[in-house]
């Protein structure tokens, strides 16, 4: 593939559930909340992108390519939690990541290195709920089975999100792309052709209310740990 060449769109012509809902009436629940936390949003990330930039060297912004809805790709919003070019040394983080500044370790362990992606939702790259967008090299390697992921938006949350919140526990230190591929993305891959299938409000609505409790008791942790 030629460094200027777009992947090719996968075909699916596969069951999706509730087709309807997932193109008009939760596109627009999606603006419609993302406008009304823009305000109080983005009052909240104004001192966070202090933060990241008295904290490290770089740009405040993160924006990776990622493989999104119908596979076109699009730059994901986050604030950057890792050292400049950190990416270039491994695409996936690691137990103890030397790589993750110190605002970094916080804010991904309170998910709110995510917030910028709100501006995401605007534009109707990402969802609030739905599979979490995938680096392209991993999106050019669905299976058949696997393509109907790419027919639902990228959300910012999804059940391998919640299954997987210690992710870097996981993967560990040795290694951890290795790890990642073999131990997480192929069960990864199976929640998000679960979700696509099955999409509805109800779970869309439980998905959303299961990551805000997730969020709430990791902040519980660090508090316990900051008090020990």
């Amino acid at each position: 593939m030629g460094r200027n060449e777009l992947p090719k769109e996968p075909y699916w012509d596969g069951p999706l559930s509730h087709p309807f809902y997932s193109k008009v009436v939760k596109r627009a629940l999606d603006l419609l909340l993302a406008l009304v936390l823009l305000i109080p949003g983005t009052v909240l990330m104004i001192p966070l992108a202090v933060w990241v930039k008295l904290d490290s060297k770089g740009p405040v912004f993160y924006r990776a390519v990622r493989g999104g809805y119908h596979n076109q790709p699009f730059r994901i919003f986050k604030f950057r939690s890792m050292v400049v070019d950190a990416d270039k040394t491994g695409g996936c983080t690691a137990k103890n990541d030397s790589r993750v500044t110190r605002a970094g370790r916080i804010m991904r362990r309170l998910k709110l290195d995510e917030l910028p992606q709100l501006f995401n939702i605007i534009t109707g790259d990402m969802s609030f709920v739905g599979p979490r967008p995938e680096l392209l090299l991993y999106t050019e390697q669905y299976t058949e089975e696997q393509q109907c992921i790419m027919w639902v938006r990228p959300g910012i949350t999804d059940r391998s999100s919640i299954v997987y919140i210690a992710q870097d526990e996981i993967v560990g230190e040795e290694d951890p792309v290795a790890n990642f591929e073999r131990l997480i993305l192929p069960e990864k891959n199976r929640l998000r052709v679960e979700y696509a299938r099955n999409q509805s409000f109800a779970l869309d609505a439980k998905l959303f209310c299961e990551t805000i409790l997730g969020v709430f008791r990791k902040a519980e942790d660090m508090r316990k740990e900051n008090k020990e």
